[in-house]
């Protein structure tokens, strides 16, 4: 896919990986959507860092749990730009739990995690879907194309929790369901990504623990290094861009963590 003069929606893209999406759609000159739902001054910021790639952005502040919120976010985008061809779904949330603290995974947690993460892909999935086959001719194969950001917590079942591990794992399921109805105009694929250097990580962990987690992860690693959010955005556009014949399948991204055992 060529995405210049595309439109894309990139959810959670005020900050991080989200971010460097849509900084990366704007360099090949797309018109990119920047929605938030909370940070409004970090979003701002990279509506400028995306206008200042010379593309056109949009700023639209949407809980993407709220099937309404999306729908209207969908709608804006078409009634911007004429259309839509790409979602990157990027938002999530999590609640730090450990694993082993049964009784620290409150049900609360549980909604509020499931309510994003899954519900949230799936509702701007749908909403897209529409849009997007509506925006490209019908029947031409992987037109327009849906990346969902899922982690290697939803492989390994590691991570911040386990409500958050088994919602990564419903991403990635979705992401098979999704490709199997939504083409041959829409190819649907997966990122997980491992430890990202991330600020949201930073913030989760503590100073202390982000820092000893990041240098095992790097000692790890056959690469040696972690993931910046650059490094996730690199894999997400190779899915939009070069993956033609490509659709429901998940990448992981951790420097070779994972197979290091």
């Amino acid at each position: 896919m060529d995405v210049a003069g595309k439109t894309a929606i990139v959810t959670g893209s005020a900050v991080g990986v989200g971010r460097a999406t849509a900084i990366d759609l704007a360099r090949r000159r797309a018109n990119v959507v920047v929605n938030y739902s909370r940070s409004e001054d970090d979003a701002r910021e990279a509506v400028k860092l995306v206008e200042a790639e010379g593309a056109r952005a949009l700023l639209v502040k949407a809980d993407v749990s709220k099937d309404d919120q999306v729908q209207s976010m969908v709608q804006q985008a078409v009634d911007a730009f004429g259309g839509l061809h790409i979602l990157v779904n990027n938002a999530a949330t999590t609640h730090f739990v450990a694993m082993n603290d049964l009784d620290g995974m409150k049900e609360e947690y549980w909604d509020d995690i499931y309510a994003v993460n899954v519900k949230g892909t799936f509702f701007c999935a749908r909403a897209a879907a529409k849009a997007i086959k509506a925006s490209v001719p019908e029947g031409e194969r992987g037109a327009g194309a849906i990346v969902n950001i899922a982690s290697v917590a939803g492989i390994r079942s590691i991570g911040s929790s386990i409500a958050y591990a088994a919602s990564k794992a419903a991403v990635i399921n979705m992401t098979i369901a999704l490709a199997r109805v939504l083409g041959p105009e829409i190819r649907v694929n997966c990122v997980a990504p491992g430890f990202i250097d991330t600020r949201w990580l930073r913030q989760g962990l503590g100073e202390q623990v982000f820092e000893a987690a990041r240098a095992g992860q790097s000692r790890a690693a056959p690469l040696k290094d972690v993931c910046k959010p650059e490094d996730v955005s690199q894999l997400v556009m190779s899915f939009i861009e070069g993956a033609d014949l490509v659709t429901g399948q998940t990448l992981l991204i951790d420097g070779g963590a994972t197979i290091a055992g």
